[in-house]
């Protein structure tokens, strides 16, 4: 009797015989710690002894073939999870990816912070107990122009805290066209209800005029919620109420303007509301993230009245949502640029210097990706393509420019992929019509040195 590979019962039972035990192979994987050492040696084991009972490819290798297989199980699983990897997506704020690359200076605080004791809570002044708020709140009331200001986990941790403060127990108007979903399937619905605020809907999905809320205000209403259409816009006959139309109706107004524009004479960023807009027009809470498009790490920013963000500071959910120290740290580091830096933030923070890079250093980039690929034997040329935001923000905005793409030559493409993203630091692009695109946008002059490399050995 033969299998598929053409071998008999026989020798498939005297392959079986022939495996390591775990204790065997385990000890050959030298430096390994031994837990590590033992589940790896297990895996391949496993995976073998399937590959010759099924007499797949896999399973013809002798004990060398094992160990092999052992020790890159080890390897794997030495490895972090969490690892830095290469984007040559064109995607700017890739949410899967980690959202925004921190400014050196950013880094520099979070490594300083993260490497002993700091004043998180401690007034050095006055040598007694401090609030972390103190860190980041002057510098948010002087960028947006706000009575006071709160920092918390992030944007929707911000949206819930200010419903929950200023209309829990009490009704919450929204315009039903701004009953939106955020990243991760969670709804502006399902939030306010997690506040304790009733929701009380307006308008149309397409057309909402000051006469619906007008109409809605009552005894019952705590506030009126606007929340930005971050990851999509309603075109054609639509219709919706200004920010300053908005809070002349004298009742407590919650912005959730999403992305956080805070920069300001970059023309990528007009379809964003502006933060300082809404604060001047009088919003009670203005929410907005402090990662996208702020360029900073992951936090919810709340400016306001100080009468409003007082009652979100005093609410208990404010201690469940509390931003951490590296967070701060981060934060902290990105406003001093917007303070400091005015214009010339959008090319201190890598967010902002991604969307507003010319054509001529993407293309020389995309140029250098394609020699080195060129040099290893591959096919690859400069063609132009399409970036964007990403992040749930600027929907509409295409960001042209030079790309290097790729043929992956005898191989698929989904294996070439395959290989990149396994590799060390893993790679991630995108496809097109059967080749593989490296975007510059997303990738400094370093990383791309770095791309075409993983690419060449990739293909080998």
């Amino acid at each position: 009797m033969e299998t598929s590979a053409g071998s008999t019962e026989p020798d498939r039972a005297e392959r079986l015989r022939e495996l390591p035990s775990v204790e065997e192979l385990s000890q050959r994987l030298k430096g390994v710690p031994k837990a590590v050492a033992v589940a790896a040696a297990r895996e391949a084991i496993e995976e073998t002894r399937s590959a010759i009972r099924s007499g797949a490819e896999g399973g013809a290798g002798g004990r060398q073939d094992i160990e092999r297989r052992g020790r890159a199980l080890a390897e794997r699983a030495l490895r972090p999870s969490l690892r830095r990897v290469l984007n040559a997506t064109g995607v700017i704020v890739h949410t899967g990816l980690g959202r925004a690359p921190l400014p050196e200076e950013a880094q520099r605080a979070v490594l300083e912070i993260a490497a002993g004791y700091s004043n998180l809570e401690y007034d050095l002044a006055d040598g007694a107990r401090g609030s972390r708020q103190a860190h980041v709140e002057g510098l948010i009331r002087e960028l947006t122009g706000a009575e006071d200001a709160l920092a918390v986990n992030n944007c929707a941790g911000a949206v819930l805290l200010a419903a929950a403060a200023l209309a829990g127990g009490r009704e919450l108007v929204v315009s039903r066209g701004q009953l939106v979903e955020i990243g991760g399937s969670f709804r502006i619905p399902e939030v306010v209800a997690q506040s304790g605020a009733r929701l009380r809907e307006v308008g149309t999905t397409n057309r909402t005029r000051l006469g619906d809320y007008e109409r809605a205000l009552g005894p019952e209403t705590g506030a009126v919620l606007r929340a930005h259409q971050s990851n999509f816009r309603t075109v054609g006959f639509v219709e919706e109420v200004t920010i300053e139309a908005l809070c002349s109706l004298g009742l407590p107004i919650i912005d959730d303007v999403g992305s956080g524009a805070l920069a300001q004479g970059v023309p990528e960023l007009a379809d964003e509301p502006p933060v300082r807009r809404s604060v001047a027009a009088g919003a009670a809470v203005v929410c907005f993230s402090g990662d996208k498009l702020l360029g900073g790490a992951q936090a919810g920013l709340m400016a306001g009245t100080s009468g409003a963000i007082e009652r979100c500071r005093a609410h208990p959910m404010a201690r469940a949502l509390r931003i951490d120290k590296l967070s701060l740290a981060a934060l902290e580091a990105v406003l001093r640029i917007y303070r400091d830096k005015g214009g010339e933030a959008s090319t201190a923070l890598p967010v902002l210097r991604m969307l507003t890079t010319g054509d001529a250093e993407l293309r020389a980039r995309a140029e250098r990706m394609r020699a080195q690929v060129a040099d290893s034997g591959a096919e690859a040329r400069v063609i132009e393509a399409t970036a964007k935001a990403g992040g749930g923000a600027l929907p509409l905005l295409e960001l042209a420019g030079p790309v290097c793409a790729i043929d992956p030559g005898d191989i698929s493409l989904d294996e070439l992929a395959h290989r990149l993203r396994t590799g060390d630091p893993p790679l991630v692009g995108r496809a097109r019509e059967g080749w593989l695109l490296l975007d510059p946008r997303t990738l400094t002059d370093e990383e791309a040195g770095e791309a075409a490399a993983a690419v060449a050995a990739a293909l080998r």
